[in-house]
């Protein structure tokens, strides 16, 4: 998923040189992550094997760290060291099945991500959520609805659904700036984002939506839905994400 409305630039205007270092080691170290296949939960070399291989000092190499865990890509546990979350999908190497993130894409054109949210709580989950998320109907969900930025720019308005059993701390945590797959990996137990069912459709976009993302005119929208399953393959998080069609496109390889 590209969001087609970044313009590219000449050679040397706004080349990767002109990124700040950090950036530029952020970058390549998850080039490096996402070549080697890593799955979430992984855990990353100690800080000075990565300072070493990059060729950068402790603390350029903490600054990028921080921007990957920034985008909800990676996580650091106390005395434990560093994690790939992978902003809730599983990583997977160069040549394979993969779609674009909303993180991974900022971060390799080094845009800022911000969110507004919208509506958080918990609620009985309907027949249907129930029967998706195979919980018992009426059992508690949280629910959230949020806008999405790139470097102030909506572009997606997300609406996302877990079995509150599973992550308790869901219902107390401000997503304003927290990433709800790194909150889901810090539950007791850990829940892991392994593979999940999606599907997209474009389609006009309603009224509401169109106030939201700041729709003037006759752009269509891309909606899709995915359905994340955890580590133990049980469905772990329904999202519906509606997309400015001016602003976002669905790439994926398809093989046998």
């Amino acid at each position: 998923m590209t969001p087609s409305d970044v313009p590219s630039f000449p050679q040397g205007l706004l080349s990767d040189d002109a990124l700040p270092r950090y950036v530029q080691v952020a970058a390549r170290l998850w080039d490096d992550i996402s070549a080697r296949g890593a799955r979430t939960g992984d855990r990353l070399p100690s800080e000075r094997s990565l300072a070493t291989r990059y060729e950068v000092s402790r603390e350029t190499l903490r600054a990028a760290l921080a921007e990957l865990a920034g985008r909800g890509l990676l996580e650091s546990a106390a005395a434990r060291g560093w994690f790939v979350t992978g902003g809730g999908r599983t990583v997977t190497p160069a040549g394979g099945h993969t779609v674009e993130g909303f993180a991974d894409y900022a971060l390799k054109h080094g845009l800022a991500t911000r969110s507004q949210v919208l509506e958080s709580g918990t609620r009985p989950a309907t027949v249907n959520e129930a029967e998706t998320l195979r919980i018992g109907p009426g059992a508690t969900l949280f629910e959230m609805r949020r806008l999405r930025f790139l470097d102030d720019l909506v572009v997606v308005l997300e609406h996302n659904r877990v079995p509150l059993t599973l992550c308790p701390a869901l219902a107390d945590t401000d997503f304003t700036a927290a990433s709800l797959y790194a909150t889901l990996r810090s539950a007791d137990p850990a829940q892991l984002p392994r593979v999940a069912d999606y599907s997209v459709e474009a389609r006009q976009p309603e009224t509401r939506e169109r106030d939201l993302l700041e729709i003037k005119d006759g752009t269509p929208v891309l909606v899709a839905e995915q359905l994340s399953f955890n580590q133990d393959g049980r469905p772990l998080e329904l999202t519906v994400q509606v997309y400015r069609g001016d602003r976002y496109r669905f790439r994926a390889s398809i093989t046998d």
